[in-house]
């Protein structure tokens, strides 16, 4: 079952889900520049948190899309999204209580999104 980001708990207080996308938006504007104007943020399944991010390109990398850099975009925003791996692990650790076991970054250019996979280990209080 899929959460978005705008679960919120009855008292106000914000969901690791809003918690991550949040970190996230911050994270990117910090590393790029400049942060996303849509993020969403979901568990995928129990062991898999996927966050989505709209909109984040810089004004510069935009006017290398127009002029078809599609592939030097996608491989410089990996190259420093790989880079900042731990930043991106963190928020996602605090807000489960749980240890990224994997990462996957991945973008497409022309639709300016990128999509940043966070694979969990399992509880510590499993079976």
């Amino acid at each position: 079952m899929s959460r978005s980001l705008h679960t919120h708990d009855p008292h106000g207080h914000e969901s690791p889900l809003q918690a991550i996308s949040n970190a996230m938006a911050q994270i990117y504007k910090a590393q790029f520049g400049r942060g996303p104007t849509k993020v969403k943020t979901y568990f995928a399944g129990p062991d898999a948190v996927v966050c989505i991010l709209e909109d984040t390109q810089t004004p510069a990398e935009k006017r290398l899309v127009e002029r078809g850099e599609f592939e030097r975009i996608r491989e410089i925003r990996l190259f420093f999204q790989y880079a900042a791996e731990e930043d991106l692990r963190a928020p996602v650790e605090a807000a489960t209580g749980r240890r990224v076991r994997a990462f996957v970054s991945g973008a497409d250019t022309r639709a300016d999104a990128s999509v940043e996979v966070f694979l969990l280990e399992e509880p510590e209080d499993a079976p």
